[in-house]
């Protein structure tokens, strides 16, 4: 096997590191934090979020005390909200099993809520400089061309062949700098597309440079097509002119957020039966639609949607939170307390500024 040139790389990554708030901490909760934001998010969105949440929440101790609506508003708009939910209920696991001290190895970092083999590596050796490789997307890359690795990496036999090269090179000293080192190159250097192996330290063996293979390798079957749902949601006014919010179950997608009520539109029913129908399911009420708000597009992970928001007034019955974990009347300046998902807070964004009132029953 091709031997990986560590020093090279450790080298190259001293020199040309980028500047990061949690670079510069050997705090295993501040590097726990974070590895967490980081999950699926660029580094340039998380950087704020990092420092307003630790600003915040400057121990797990202080994490661990606040309430779940505090932290997921200061997570709101940073995305896949379960994050949140898992690192705060493993704070409180930390502080009331742990004595307040975050585990300081793989296998016990596994055990906290919301904690994988990829985050557990990834503290444990910043951290703790356990020797525990980490892979991502940018390890994969980096190492499937230095190996030469043409089998589709998106197969898991694929990923833990990687994972197994990465575990046998990672040296003992300074583990958390080599795992920081490899997932660099694969941002600045060794990149997707064109990658810069004039600039790269490993691209003298490097497997596929050296077969003119970059543009090859690594191979990603096509993901399969998400679908597209059209929602139809109730933005229901009362005679104060408040809107009435719903709160999703934590065990529920973007679960803790609040939200207009509402849900799929049905094959072939119309968006405002599909508004009448879900209120009806959702809240226990018959609701008069009136005209139509506004209309947006938004993408999750495996599915996009296109939502549609219409005003609504109750015609009989009383809310009840027959799907939700609570329902609550609020005023313009009141809404901006809670957390939403982000397609909801556009509709809460275009109120604000476009300083509509909202239509009294």
């Amino acid at each position: 096997m091709t031997e990986f040139p560590v020093a090279s790389l450790l080298d190259w990554y001293h020199n040309n590191k980028r500047d990061m708030p949690w670079r510069k901490t050997s705090d295993p909760y501040r590097i726990w934090i974070s590895e967490i934001m980081l999950q699926q998010t660029r580094v340039d969105t998380v950087i704020p979020y990092y420092r307003r949440f630790l600003e915040a929440f400057p121990t797990v101790q202080d994490l661990a005390n606040a309430d779940q609506q505090t932290v997921l508003k200061l997570w709101e708009g940073l995305g896949y909200y379960s994050r949140a939910r898992n690192m705060h209920q493993a704070a409180i696991e930390v502080q009331n099993e742990r004595n307040g001290t975050i585990p300081d190895s793989y296998d016990e970092l596994l055990k906290l809520k919301g904690i994988g083999p990829y985050t557990a590596a990834a503290i444990s050796s910043i951290a703790f400089q356990e020797q525990r490789a980490v892979v991502d997307g940018n390890v994969i890359r980096v190492m499937s061309r230095f190996y030469g690795i043409e089998d589709d990496v998106r197969r898991t036999a694929v990923k833990n062949q990687i994972q197994q090269l990465t575990d046998e090179i990672i040296p003992q000293e300074q583990p958390g700098e080599f795992n920081q080192a490899v997932m660099e190159l694969g941002a600045l250097v060794c990149t997707p597309r064109k990658p810069l192996c004039d600039s790269c330290p490993l691209s003298t063996a490097c497997t596929a440079y050296n077969s003119a293979q970059t543009e090859t390798i690594p191979y990603k079957s096509k993901k399969k097509k998400i679908p597209h749902h059209q929602i139809g949601v109730g933005m229901v006014t009362d005679g104060d002119g408040r809107l009435l919010i719903a709160l999703r179950p934590d065990d529920a997608m973007l679960g803790g957020l609040w939200e207009f009520p509402g849900g799929k539109k049905k094959q072939g029913e119309l968006l405002t039966d599909t508004v009448r129908r879900e209120l009806q399911e959702e809240l226990g009420v018959t609701v008069r639609v009136n005209d139509k708000f506004m209309k947006l597009k938004h993408a999750y992970s495996h599915f996009k949607i296109t939502l549609h928001a219409y005003w609504c007034v109750i015609t009989s019955g009383t809310p009840e939170p027959i799907s939700s974990n609570g329902l609550k009347w609020v005023t313009l300046d009141e809404i901006s307390e809670f957390p939403f998902p982000k397609a909801n807070k556009v509709l809460i964004e275009k109120l604000q500024t476009n300083g509509q009132k909202i239509p009294r029953a």
